[in-house]
């Protein structure tokens, strides 16, 4: 039988979903003794378990967990990649897990470089309804919407397909938007995405695209909130906004759809719903002319005059796109979607009112079994040496402490997330580096540092992804600065060690013109601004060469995200890299590189 989840999983009621939660943080401990021994009940025998537990079933609660730790080691992916092959390719031995496995998610492949086949099963689908609906809980006590209000949704499926085992195989947004729990996730949260099925599962993202803006400006009065699993779903559809709102407006107009949308089954969907509508045509474009002019600031409340506030996902790698994000909306406020990963749900967002960059998310502990590996960050190599007790594993980018469970965690301290799942993921490192900012009754609240294995590295210096977003930060400052009005659209970085001494290279894309001065700047300031001690003394040294800034040609961006879809990643999952060593997406970026600039300083 397939695990589930709380059975107040299937009630509807605002104030007990909050309550099944308040209740499991205050007793977090205790429940995360409870998954874990569930976990473990459930896929007893299994082969993987079986080999570090032999025929041992771990039972007692108490000693579990320490017990647990000690004989099944730490895994990464590659651990659990033959098992899943084999279940792929239809192998009915129970490998991972006891239930037959009837689904694998894709990851988007846009952090390592390769999509990575993940276990999915109704589990997953069950965690995805559970905390969709406990973050509605807490939003609709701050944001009250209305009920049977409409959604306007920027979500997309990607095609699901066969393994030579006969298992579905495609990324896990399109599992859900393809299961029950998404269609009872509408009914219980009291609001619905205002496109069909046949929209987000068109497998054409800006055929998609057009029709969610169509059918959300048709909407446009009914519109509560407009939402995106990632911000840059958002930010993209409102740039292509900007170049279709003609199109839009004629449409709307003449109750007509665009030659761009070519799907059968999109035409028929779409045309069913819309009716000629003069009247709403004239408004939007009166509204897009004036705000045209105002580069397309508030363009979204100006359109859609009750929508309460923007909901996506807009940590890590999304936090470059804050800023537009706040362009488009105005005084709207931007509210954090939860923390979960493609391999599990993790904590969800009880403050909604607190702004992206302050976000922090309360685990939740019926999902997964977590444990921590606290982090202590390296400031040169003498400092590695005085730490000859810590665990000093394959990633040498931070310091290691043995695993901690969820009760030994400490305000302050940086950890790696490792995650023991109901899917068959045991002692599973996630490769996400969290801080642990404050306590939700007795469970922990994160604040979301990088991806572990994200880092630009030379030598001894290493730079985090949340390093690399500072720093573009302050060089972009410039360009703000500048009378040039230009705006960084999107941007990478590379480690060049392929030349003597390596470098940085930072590749930018950027709307509008800038002088060459300006640019040469902001790649001086970039440089300047990495306050790693080990960069800050290979550049002084010369050890590491000047940072490099390549601009690259308008639609770069556009040209990756294309790559990585015509791999079979969807618009909804994807993620810009910001650090890469594909050769594929470098070989793009170099081809598109039009003007190259070296920092001065360090002389």
């Amino acid at each position: 039988m397939e695990p589930s989840v709380d059975k107040s999983n299937y009630c509807t009621d605002t104030d007990e979903m909050i309550n099944w939660f308040e209740k499991s943080a205050e007793n977090a401990v205790a429940v995360q003794r409870q998954t874990l021994r569930r976990i473990l009940e459930l896929n007893h025998g299994v082969e993987y378990l079986k080999k570090w537990l032999g025929d041992i079933r771990l039972q007692d609660e108490n000693a579990m967990e320490s017990l647990y730790a000690t004989m099944v080691p730490l895994a990464s992916h590659a651990d659990f990649e033959p098992y899943i092959h084999r279940i792929a390719d239809g192998e009915k031995a129970p490998l991972l897990t006891q239930d037959p496995m009837k689904t694998l998610s894709l990851s988007s492949g846009t952090t390592e470089g390769r999509q990575k086949f993940v276990p999915f099963t109704h589990h997953s689908s069950q965690t995805t309804l559970q905390i969709f609906k406990l973050a509605a809980a807490y939003r609709s006590r701050i944001y009250s919407i209305r009920e049977g209000g409409k959604v306007l949704e920027f979500i997309y499926s990607s095609k699901q397909y066969k393994t030579k085992g006969g298992l579905i195989a495609g990324t896990a947004t399109t599992h859900y938007y393809a299961s029950e729990e998404f269609k009872i996730k509408q009914q219980h949260t009291k609001s619905f995405t205002c496109s069909p099925e046949e929209v987000i599962s068109s497998g054409d993202y800006k055929q998609s695209t057009y029709c969610h803006l169509l059918l959300g400006l048709y909407y446009c009065d009914e519109i509560e909130f407009i939402t995106s699993t990632f911000a840059y779903s958002i930010v993209q559809a409102f740039r292509s906004f900007e170049e279709l709102w003609k199109e839009l407006c004629h449409d709307i107009r003449e109750g007509t759809l665009s030659s761009r949308i070519n799907i059968t089954k999109v035409q028929k969907v779409v045309l069913d719903i819309i009716v000629p509508n003069p009247e709403l045509a004239s408004r939007i474009e009166s509204i897009c002319e004036e705000v045209e002019r105002e580069d397309w600031f508030s363009i979204i409340p100006k359109l859609w005059p009750n929508v309460k506030y923007v909901y996506t996902i807009m940590t890590g790698s999304m936090q470059p796109y804050l800023n537009k994000l706040r362009h488009y909306g105005g005084d709207l406020p931007l509210v954090s979607a939860d923390y979960g990963s493609t391999e599990s749900w993790i904590g969800v967002n009880v403050e909604p009112s607190s702004p992206p960059e302050k976000v922090t998310f309360a685990i939740i502990p019926t999902f997964s079994y977590f444990e921590f590996i606290p982090l202590h960050r390296s400031k040169s190599q003498s400092y590695n040496n005085s730490h000859k007790d810590a665990n000093l594993l394959a990633n040498d980018d931070f310091i290691e402490d043995e695993p901690v469970p969820l009760s030994q965690v400490k305000i302050g301290q940086e950890y790696e997330i490792v995650l023991t799942t109901f899917t068959g993921l045991y002692r599973y490192r996630l490769g996400d580096v969290v801080e642990v900012a404050s306590f939700h009754k007795k469970t922990p609240k994160l604040n979301f540092i990088c991806r572990r294995k994200l880092i630009l590295t030379v030598n001894i210096d290493k730079n985090t992804e949340q390093d690399l977003q500072l720093v573009v930060e302050r060089g972009s400052r410039i360009l703000i600065l500048s009378k040039s009005k230009a705006e960084l659209v999107d941007f990478t970085s590379h480690a060049n060690v392929s030349k003597k001494p390596g470098h940085y290279v930072i590749y930018w894309e950027i709307k509008g013109d800038v002088d060459e001065n300006v640019l040469g700047e902001c790649c001086t300031e970039m440089d300047a601004s990495f306050v790693d001690h080990g960069y800050v003394v290979s550049r002084k040294t010369n050890s590491i060469g000047p940072l490099e800034l390549c601009i690259v040609e308008r639609g770069t961006f556009k040209k990756i995200l294309e790559h990585f879809i015509g791999n079979g990643a969807a618009l909804s999952q994807f993620k810009t890299p910001r650090c890469t060593s594909n050769q594929v997406l470098l070989r793009i970026l170099n081809v598109c590189t039009t003007k190259r600039f070296y920092s001065t300083a360090y002389g």
